[in-house]
């Protein structure tokens, strides 16, 4: 691999730097070169007042390097850095995303949201898992619900958008990588009857990803719209924590039907959930509500329960919000183990206490879905599940 690196940056000395004096490369333009599946990832740093005129030079980098054998394809992003007392960067050049502007749709254009967003073929509705911050579970929330809503009778498919630590892979116990359907389409990887997609899957566990914004928003955009997702009831994505380039792009280039925001009961984790929710409220994503995670604590040898983060403060921020509270899930090592050992509880202790929380998570996420898309034409009636004292 270090020797396509290799040639990938000879290639790019071709490329005159923005004065068309000395190479790309040799004037440290050039960001952590990434490939993956036979395809090359980078990033051009460029001056921000040249941005609109620099296109030329995007294009040559990427023909350079997609003329190397064994190289499918190459995605190219031009960055800009403001530098210090700079005003305002002009506007980007057409084929990078702008992620600065957030705000709801222009009041001329009426339509809703989903129907100014093209969906993926196949897939009715795709919903986030989103949280403020590291460290909260949402990796494994995502899991389980989303073997939650299998359990319900619904095509589930699961895509992994944390770029910088992917967990989704461990979760599920899947190792290799995609196979290519036709062209630059991937077949999805499959765990528990669930279709997945992830980074983890196209680079190994122990590498870093040192990408820029343009970089992830190029990653995220590809493992969305070149995979054979086929006909699912629900694309579940596992976002990455915070409110940054990965979150705008899902929201910006998909309809998402809704997000579910996870966070545990300390003050702490409740402000940057509410950050999260506050981000996929402006640009018009429905929030199906908020999970405790980590709600409580019950000692396996005394039996006795310990609020160790507090307790109920999800369920009180979601009532200040005006958001559905969707349940608690406690801090067990029966929950951590089985996602450690690639069998989230769901599927390995179907018929735990652990597992019908996660499953009444699902059916509340799918019965909030379907009432908010209601008003969109016929839906299937909320399925429902059955938990015994």
């Amino acid at each position: 691999m270090s020797a396509l690196k290799d040639q990938v940056l000879e290639q790019l000395k071709r490329v005159k730097g923005p004065d068309l004096s000395g190479n790309v490369v040799d004037l440290g333009l050039v960001s952590e070169v990434v490939i993956a599946n036979g395809k090359v990832f980078l990033s051009i740093t460029v001056p921000s007042h040249l941005a609109n005129e620099l296109e030329p030079l995007r294009e040559a980098a990427a023909k350079v390097v997609s003329d190397i054998d064994g190289i499918e394809k190459a995605i190219v992003s031009l960055t800009a850095e403001k530098s210090p007392g700079q005003g305002s960067a002009p506007p980007p050049p057409p084929k990078m995303t702008k992620t600065a502007d957030v705000g709801p749709a222009p009041a001329t254009d009426r339509r809703p949201p989903s129907s100014r967003k093209p969906g993926l073929p196949g897939v009715k509705h795709i919903i986030a898992v989103a949280s403020g911050k590291g460290g909260v579970g949402k990796s494994t929330t995502t899991a389980n619900l989303a073997l939650g809503l299998k359990s319900l009778g619904l095509d589930i498919g699961v895509l992994d958008a944390d770029i910088y630590g992917p967990s989704i892979p461990r979760i599920f116990g899947i190792s290799g990588r995609p196979e290519p359907v036709q062209g630059k389409i991937l077949k999805p990887m499959e765990g528990y009857g669930l279709k997945v997609m992830s980074m983890g899957f196209l680079v190994e566990e122990e590498t870093p990803m040192i990408w820029r914004g343009p970089m992830v928003i190029s990653a995220l955009t590809q493992m969305l719209r070149e995979v054979e997702w086929g006909d699912l009831d629900l694309l579940v994505v596992d976002m990455p924590p915070g409110t940054g380039d990965a979150q705008l792009t899902m929201a910006q280039q998909v309809p998402l039907a809704g997000a579910v925001i996870v966070s545990t009961p300390q003050d702490l984790a409740l402000i940057d959930a509410r950050k999260g929710l506050k981000m996929f409220e402006k640009v018009n994503v429905p929030v199906l509500g908020i999970v405790e995670n980590m709600s409580h604590f019950i000692c396996p040898s005394c039996g006795q329960r310990s609020d160790i983060f507090g307790h109920g403060g999800a369920r009180d921020e979601a009532e200040k919000l005006g958001a559905p509270f969707l349940g608690e899930v406690p801090l067990h090592m029966t929950i951590r183990e089985t996602s450690d050992a690639g069998t989230p509880v769901v599927i390995s202790e179907p018929d735990s206490d652990y597992a019908f929380i996660y499953k009444d998570i699902a059916a509340k996420v799918f019965a909030v879905l379907q009432t908010n898309a209601a008003g969109e034409g016929s839906v299937r009636p909320a399925p429902k599940i059955t938990i015994e004292a």
